[in-house]
């Protein structure tokens, strides 16, 4: 956004350039206060949007102050508005979000007011990174001699047609949606990943808008958006709900953040990769405890990482639990910036950061010398193992009780072998058997150095006749055209190909789940021994049931670590005492002998990754994909809703509504829906990956006409409600206490039947009876997903009571006016002698204030209370609202 006009801060407006007084900025140097000298530079971000937006309505002269008072505001639960510069969306989100806004325009056109004031004002990108799928590799693909040094197979392009046959609706909605809304840019399909493509191309570090240059910062519905932090530029996931308000003008209401210093320091090992130390810090900032914190990288290891390295370790912010992982701009910022052909007068945003006195909540640091290589696993990121130690760490996972770190397979079948045929011959599968390894997501493909580092080790490994078992699922998704440029013209591409790594795709693929089908003899043979598959990935989320239904293990790891663990075929190996191979000549190969040194590969990529490759691959990106550009879309200003469509569909969110407010009202004699336990995670409330055949959404979709081949995943289906509140809590890794078991199910507690969750809550809304969730700790971690929140909702869940929630979660749900109730300190279900099986009522009373304790009542005749979690005075008026898409509903019907 641009300065506001009758701005009481208008004094400190002065030119960048004397000579061009028309290119202005606001100067907080001109504030002359010497509080500003000593916050934090990712709190400075804050307090510039303030000043430049104050308008004494949606911000204020108070908001100013907080923020200038930060030293003493940061731990007294302080709100103020932020205005980011734009916003960026994913597929998955973006979709949704233009339902939304389309359901929107029709209903204020129903209110009397104008549909057309249903639009973005704040710029926003879309990029289709999301829909992509493993569908074709090398087991399925048909290859072809290019002239090169290996043959070419056609799985890229068979992939891409795949995804554009499936998804064709979805496209020709989003089309729409970029026409029919202005300041709406959509990234065609087969561009990269929304994060890689934000930092090599979308990102400014500044904006310039109306004349006015300010700091880039941006809100993102994706919780890793978090990666622009690498390059300087302040960003982080919010609930999709949150991010419509924002691009419709809103300020995000955010409680002023304690800022965490974490100081770098030490020289890494030669042989210690961006991905070990993103792992390294993500286990050391867990158990520092930075959930809802801004953390603030610095110190003299900072020099030591280049761009891509820091956007990797900005990445796993939400993994860490922060809310956002800020490396302030630096001289490596600004080179960046030239490499990617983003050069421009940066002053405004240096002036602001280059004053070094800050202050910081508490520092924490990190001696980048003691960082060893390692994985994460084998169901959690944060769950770090050093590499040397993976072996014995999967042996013990494998008897150990269920739960993150166990499978509680019996002693006497750890050694249990299952041989089956493939392509006619015999292979052999055992727990830890490696069935998937994926080079994947932006987290590591955005980084030159762990990807020409395993395109080094992969053509050491072919020189030593080194190869990957054919029934392993291998693959390369890049996260941009950048990646594929450099990896074949430094000459690794070949290599990388030969042991199965080839490009299948530009987009998350296996790191979201679209990792598509194994071979049919993998799975009868993990079925048949009940195996602990693994699956290793490059990615940053290895959630139970996310990555496959058939790798019960999953390990994050760099790229040459993928390599490596597929040509070993088992994570149940040691590479320090144990060869990861013997070749065809009888010879004992180990891992050091194969593994590339920092300097083998500083080299590489100072020759090859050139500013010209960045600005030959984005100058063309939004026409080069041909099929988008002929897709034809209609032009008008409302949706016309087609009721065949089993991909979009006017959600019922709006039905009824009034410009009346009605007064919230108590929960009485509620159902528990699900009683569960800690880290239940987005992907168990509304999972985005394949639908499956015996599931409430393939019975509608099966109703509807369609066969299993055409399901597609639930992620490609959030345009439409019907299948998303069948798919909620639909994952098959849910673990529910009252069946005490993992199922997509629940007990209907009225007559004791053990049912689908969906099939249950329609009971219960049939009834006419409010449903809770009970749950333990971090409920809702992991993505950012606005279903997670709007799935509960539509199944007639009114409240969710927790230990405690993912930021992102409990934002969505009052965005949805789902109340999320936590229990206070000390107090769980177990302590309270909850069983889920009691009927609750909530007491709501009035005035609601922030954060207040309201009473529960048991039919059992227990009293207990709980933190109603309304963090904000703003949340509490989205609540009387009945959520914030109603309150924007409103506000835009007016006059």
């Amino acid at each position: 956004m641009s300065a506001t006009v009758n701005n009481p801060f208008q004094h400190l407006v002065e030119p960048l350039d004397p000579k061009d007084p028309q290119q202005q900025f606001y100067n907080l140097a001109k504030l002359g206060d010497p509080r500003y000298d000593r916050l934090p530079f990712s709190i400075r971000v804050l307090l510039e949007s303030a000043v430049r937006n104050c308008d004494e309505f949606l911000v204020k002269r108070s908001d100013v102050e907080s923020i200038l008072n930060w030293k003493q505001t940061q731990t007294q639960t302080v709100e103020v508005p932020f205005r980011p510069a734009r916003v960026i969306l994913q597929d998955f989100t973006g979709v949704p979000a233009v339902v939304d806004f389309a359901a929107m325009r029709d209903a204020v056109m129903k209110l009397g007011g104008d549909p057309e004031k249903i639009n973005p004002v704040c710029p926003a990108d879309l990029v289709i990174d999301h829909s992509i799928q493993v569908d074709f590799n090398r087991n399925s693909a048909q290859f072809k001699h290019t002239g090169s040094f290996f043959f070419r197979s056609d799985s890229l392009q068979k992939n891409q047609d795949l995804e554009f046959d499936r998804n064709k609706e979805r496209f020709q909605f989003l089309k729409w949606g970029s026409k029919a809304f202005r300041n709406m840019r959509i990234i065609p399909p087969g561009s990269g990943i929304v994060h890689q493509v934000n930092l090599e191309y979308l990102a400014r570090v500044v904006f310039k808008y109306e004349g006015y240059f300010y700091p880039d910062s941006l809100v993102g519905t994706d919780s890793h958006t978090t990666m622009i932090d690498g390059l300087g530029v302040l960003g982080w996931g919010v609930g999709g709900i949150e991010a419509e308000a924002v691009m419709l003008g809103q300020p995000i209401s955010m409680v002023l953040p304690e800022v965490v210093g974490y100081k770098l320091c030490g020289t890494p090992d030669k042989l210690i990769t961006s991905t070990d130390i993103v792992l390294t810090v993500t286990k050391h900032l867990r158990q520092v405890g930075v959930v809802g914190k801004f953390v603030e990288f610095f110190g003299p290891g900072v020099a030591q990482l280049s761009i891509a390295d820091r956007a990797t370790i900005a990445n796993m912010c939400p993994e860490y639990g922060a809310t956002a992982a800020f490396f302030p701009v630096d001289d490596v910022s600004i080179q960046y910036l030239e490499q990617t052909g983003e050069s421009q007068d940066n002053r405004c945003v240096t002036e602001m950061l280059n004053k070094p006195h800050r202050s910081l909540s508490k520092v924490v640091e990190l001696d980048l010398n003691t960082v060893v290589p390692c994985c994460s696993g084998p169901k959690r990121p944060q769950d770090r193992i050093p590499v040397s130690d993976m072996k014995e760490d999967f042996e013990t996972c494998l008897g150990a009780k269920v739960g993150f770190k166990g499978f509680q397979v019996a002693p006497e079948r750890h050694s249990t072998a299952v041989p089956f045929q493939f392509n006619g011959q015999e292979y052999t599968l055992n727990h830890g058997s490696v069935v998937i390894a994926a080079i994947t997501s932006c987290t590591n493909t955005s980084n030159p150095s762990v990807m020409l580092g395993a395109g080094l080790l992969a053509k050491k490994a072919v020189e030593c006749g080194l190869s990957v078992k054919p029934y392993i699922k291998t693959s390369l998704s890049p996260g941009s055209g950048v990646v594929t440029y450099y990896l074949k013209e430094s000459g690794v591409m070949d290599y990388l190909f030969k042991l199965g790594f080839e490009v299948v795709g530009y987009g998350c693929m296996t790191c979201i789940g679209n990792s598509g089908p194994l071979p049919e003899p993998v799975v009868e043979a993990i079925t048949q021994g009940d195996l602990v598959a693994a699956g290793v990935l490059s990615g940053n989320r290895n959630f139970e049931g996310r990555v496959h239904p058939n790798t019960r293990a999953n390990y994050l790891a760099s790229p040459p670590l993928v390599i490596a663990y597929a040509i070993a075929g088992t994570v149940r190996i040691d590479f320090e005492k144990e060869p990861i191979a013997i070749n065809s000549e009888g010879k004992e190969i180990f891992l050091r002998d194969i593994w590339p040194t920092r300097e083998e590969i500083q080299a590489v990529e100072r020759t090859y990754v050139i500013p010209s490759m960045f600005k030959e691959v984005y100058e063309k990106i939004e026409k080069v994909n041909e099929r988008w550009n002929s897709l034809v879309a209609p032009s008008d200003k409302l949706y016309t809703w087609d009721p065949k469509s089993t991909y979009i569909k006017s959600p019922p969110f709006f039905d009824g509504l009034t410009m009346k407010l009605q007064p919230p009202k108590s929960i009485h004699d509620a159902y528990v829906l699900l009683n569960l336990g800690d880290s239940v995670t987005t992907d168990h409330i509304s999972p985005a990956g394949n639908i499956a055949r015996n599931s409430s959404a393939a019975r509608h979709l099966t109703s509807r006409g369609l066969t299993p081949r055409d399901y597609n995943s639930y992620g490609s289906r959030r345009g439409n409600d019907a299948v998303m509140a069948r798919g909620t809590f639909a994952n098959i890794r849910l673990f529910n206490k009252f069946l005490n078991k993992q199922a997509p199910q629940t007990i209907h507690l009225p007559t004791g039947e053990t049912l689908d969750v969906f099939d249950a809550a329609e009971r219960y809304q049939q009834a006419g009876v409010p449903l809770l969730v009970l749950a333990g700790k971090e409920y809702g971690s992991g993505s950012s997903r606005d279903w997670a929140a709007k799935g509960p909702f539509l199944l007639g869940v009114k409240a969710v009571l927790a230990e405690s929630y993912e930021r992102i979660h409990r934002s969505n749900l009052v965005g949805m006016g789902v109340i999320p109730l936590e229990y206070l300190p000390g107090n769980t279900a177990d302590s309270l002698g909850l069983t889920g099986r009691e009927r609750y009522t909530v007491i709501i009373p009035e005035p609601l204030t922030p954060r207040m304790t309201v009473d529960v009542k048991l039919d059992t005749g227990k009293t207990f209370q709980v933190r109603m979690r309304f963090d904000t005075d703003v949340e509490l008026t989205y609540f009387h609202h009945g959520g914030i898409l109603n309150y924007m509903i409103r506000k835009m019907s007016e006059n």
